[in-house]
């Protein structure tokens, strides 16, 4: 994981405790409505030089993750058309990481999903952070 527990969090670990995705993710970063155009989107990402932005649904639950990797390459495309929003590309859309799994449980699951970042949501479906897999 990119994050390394805290002493606190070792010494839990090691009275059987255990850490939790919550544990070790990283702060969100910017969410966005999934009614989004592709353009704005990849706009955005620019402009906050971040690697991927969160989609939120109408009820601003985590609906997704894209990447400028996927919307360049959805941009590129001979289907693309500047109307295009989020909710209508391909693009994973869960399930999500619970900000309760157990560390090494989420993980194993991300790398079955070949997934390098997972949104970790709380138990409404609303993004609490992201849990990111080093290479």
């Amino acid at each position: 994981m990119t994050q390394y527990p805290s002493r606190t969090q070792q010494a839990d670990s090691a009275y059987g405790i255990g850490l939790t995705a919550r544990d070790a993710m990283h702060a969100p970063g910017p969410q966005v409505d999934d009614h989004m155009t592709v353009d704005v989107a990849l706009s955005v990402l620019i402009g906050a030089r971040v690697p991927h932005l969160l989609l939120q649904d109408e009820d601003g639950r985590c609906a997704g993750l894209v990447t400028r990797t996927q919307l360049a390459a959805h941009r590129g495309g001979s289907w693309y058309c500047d109307r295009t929003r989020l909710r209508d590309i391909p693009l994973d859309r869960g399930p999500f990481t619970s900000s309760r799994a157990v560390l090494s449980e989420a993980e194993a699951a991300m790398r079955v999903r070949a997934l390098h970042v997972s949104p970790v949501i709380d138990e409404h479906g609303y993004a609490l952070g992201i849990l990111a897999l080093t290479p």
